[in-house]
């Protein structure tokens, strides 16, 4: 059965203050949950194709270690990798058949690298230590059961639409400087980008925390030159939005 309520509260776009956050691809958040998610895809077409049904794993456990640079206008290099602990747990054996799950998990994390992080060497500037165990007699046992599985957990999904404007406007700034597009353009930028928005009635002031490489910056003018220009084309495509109801404001702190 599924009941619908009515929200008994003030919508958030009729509060007077509202705070949205969006971590952008290359945030070390997004890249943990974007790695584990394809690691599942791969491992979950492996089962399929090898036994024709998905076998249990959970792989939702994911740490990115810092590893350290040097760095200097026009470059830099790499002196110890990051590091991506895969952990929790994954059936590595079926029907007397073992499964190579470490390398299934490696190979998709090193694809996701490539497809998503331009200057990232999957195979270079990235260690990987994979800590999957057995899953436990009970969690595997549902795996076996014919038709739907049933729920091994008290786990909940929620979710909720409409996005408020000012969540549409976080999200496609996000997107736009994350984009092809604005990367060919201005490929001294990074991929770490976080967008905060706060809305103070009908005020909206925009902070972007964005990398700029050191490989393209050559001096500290170019820097803050090119921070001048970024906030022009932020701004510029605040303009083209279709429905703009707030005032914004721009704020550079970083």
């Amino acid at each position: 059965m599924i009941m619908v309520d009515l929200y008994p509260g003030v919508p958030i776009v009729d509060q007077r203050l509202e705070i949205v956050e969006r971590k952008g691809r290359g945030h070390p958040d997004t890249l943990c949950d974007s790695l584990m998610e394809a690691i599942s895809v791969a491992l979950s077409q492996t089962y399929l194709k090898e036994f024709g049904t998905i076998l249990h794993h959970n792989i939702d456990k994911g740490l990115l270690s810092a590893g350290s640079v040097s760095k200097h206008f026009g470059g830099g290099e790499v002196l110890q990798p990051i590091e991506l602990t895969i952990g929790d747990r994954a059936t590595r054996q079926s029907g007397g058949r073992n499964i190579p799950i470490a390398d299934i998990a490696i190979d998709a994390a090193r694809s996701w690298f490539e497809k998503n992080m331009r200057y990232v060497d999957p195979h270079r500037n990235v260690s990987y230590r994979v800590m999957l165990a057995p899953g436990s007699e009970e969690l595997t046992n549902i795996f076996s059961f014919p038709g739907i599985k049933a729920a091994n957990d008290t786990s909940a999904t929620v979710g909720y639409y409409p996005l408020s404007p000012t969540e549409k406007i976080v999200l496609s700034l996000e997107r736009y400087l994350n984009s092809k597009e604005f990367k060919s353009v201005h490929p001294e930028t990074g991929e770490d980008i976080k967008v905060m928005a706060l809305r103070r009635e009908k005020n909206l002031d925009l902070t972007v925390a964005m990398p700029l490489l050191c490989r393209d910056i050559l001096s500290e003018d170019d820097y803050f030159n090119c921070k001048d220009i970024l906030v022009r084309e932020m701004t510029k495509f605040g303009a083209s939005w279709e429905s703009r109801p707030y005032e914004t404001e721009w704020c550079r702190a970083r």
